[in-house]
């Protein structure tokens, strides 16, 4: 049987669906301070480490589901898997904006992190829906999606937090949740059709198995440490920033959802702009290692900033450091066959997910312990000094790998 054409709307829904996970990821960063202190009765110390814990989570079972999500979709189809995971999203955010005890966020954040993993579904519907030569473009629009949303986000989530109540945005979300859920229950067809399913087999479904890539191609291997280390340090900010403005500067929800709102637009105008312009004209390896200095500095800045006014000209200048990744992933896809890109692409993403579990950990543990009560020294601005340091140190293995694919050649790949 062959699958329902998709109208015209079908990529709309899509769209819409990763615009609003996006939103709701970004609402829950200027609130959750003052939620995990509601609950837990205890002051913004404790709180970020429990914030910390719940993140991880979240990142862990993401990391986890993502692969079996994708094969699930292979194996039932799409439409169900995008339909199941938009009602556990809404389902998600009313726990949360309901939740009584720490317990029940923990529950909601692991649903969460579950399937949220069906991003990987959404570009898969994508590609079932639009001809090869059009895929990049559509492919592109998803990422603008995720861009637009972080944008969004933080803003939505402050204002409403700041107005009626730190609950309140996830109410708004859930409710988003709900709407795109029926909407896409009445209009969304099935785009894989029957022929072309497969058993779903646990052996695909290997959350590690992307890194099996690294042992073929080890030249590329200090890049991927780089990555690595620069996502470590990049989710700093993302984990302690509504703990660290509100502790350091006293800023009030709104004050940290425009921040974050300032943060979105400043790296889309970086990455969806110059990047064109700067990588191109001066080359990936100078783009990359003056993306990691810049980051360095920045989040030198970060840590030792004594006015809140300082940020906003941080977050210019620290935005440029968003020539980074695509500059490493640039002399990564240059350095592996035209036949490897894919596998390449998931080991990527594999290296994020794992910096995406330890990253905010860390660094909550880290802002707690310079800023409860009691500390030898209170300094919370630790976890930036931290990621400043990450960054330095991501120079070795960048100087390293650059002197080992100097020169052009062909990449044969070892025996696995």
């Amino acid at each position: 049987m062959a699958a329902r054409k998709p109208g015209r709307n079908a990529l709309l829904f899509i769209f819409i669906t990763v615009l609003i996970n996006m939103i709701g990821f970004g609402v829950i960063i200027p609130v959750m301070p003052d939620l995990v202190m509601d609950v837990t009765g205890q002051g913004r110390a404790e709180a970020a480490r429990w914030g910390g814990l719940l993140s991880m989570s979240y990142a862990v079972m993401q990391f986890f589901m993502m692969p079996v999500i994708g094969s699930l979709s292979d194996r039932f189809g799409r439409r169900p898997v995008i339909l199941l995971s938009l009602l556990a999203y809404s389902l998600d955010f009313l726990m949360m904006a309901l939740a009584p005890t720490l317990g029940l966020l923990f529950v909601a954040r692991l649903f969460a992190g579950a399937f949220s993993a069906s991003f990987s579904t959404a570009n898969a519907y994508i590609a079932d829906i639009t001809p090869p030569e059009k895929r990049a473009a559509n492919f592109g629009l998803m990422g603008a999606a995720f861009g637009l949303g972080f944008i969004i986000g933080p803003g939505v989530g402050g204002v409403i937090g700041d107005e009626l109540g730190h609950r309140a945005p996830f109410f708004l979300v859930a409710g988003l949740g709900f709407i795109n859920l029926v909407y896409g229950f009445i209009f969304l067809p099935e785009t894989l059709a029957d022929e072309n399913r497969r058993r779903f087999e646990w052996r695909r479904a290997n959350a590690f198995g992307a890194f099996q890539n690294f042992r073929k191609y080890p030249v590329i291997l200090p890049i991927a440490v780089v990555i690595f280390i620069a996502q470590l340090a990049h989710w700093t900010f993302p984990s302690v920033w509504a703990y660290y403005s509100g502790f350091k500067f006293d800023w009030s929800e709104k004050q940290i959802g425009f921040s974050l709102m300032a943060v979105g637009l400043a790296s889309a105008i970086v990455q969806g702009g110059l990047t064109r312009i700067v990588i191109p004209k001066f080359g990936e390896r100078k783009a990359a290692f003056f993306g990691i200095i810049i980051a360095s500095f920045s989040y030198l800045g970060y840590g030792l900033a004594s006015e809140g006014w300082m940020i906003y000209p941080l977050i210019a200048f620290g935005s440029l450091a968003g020539f980074t990744a695509p500059a490493l992933q640039g002399i990564m896809s240059r350095t592996v066959p035209a036949d490897a890109q894919g596998q390449l692409q998931g080991a990527i993403a594999s290296i994020n997910g794992v910096s995406m579990i330890i990253g905010p950990f860390m660094m909550t543990q880290i802002f707690a312990a310079f800023s409860e009560d009691g500390a030898r020294v209170i300094f919370p601005g630790a976890p930036f000094i931290v990621a400043a340091c990450l960054s330095v140190s991501a120079l070795i293995p960048f100087l390293a790998a650059i002197g080992r694919i100097q020169r052009p050649r062909k990449i044969t790949p070892t025996a696995a």
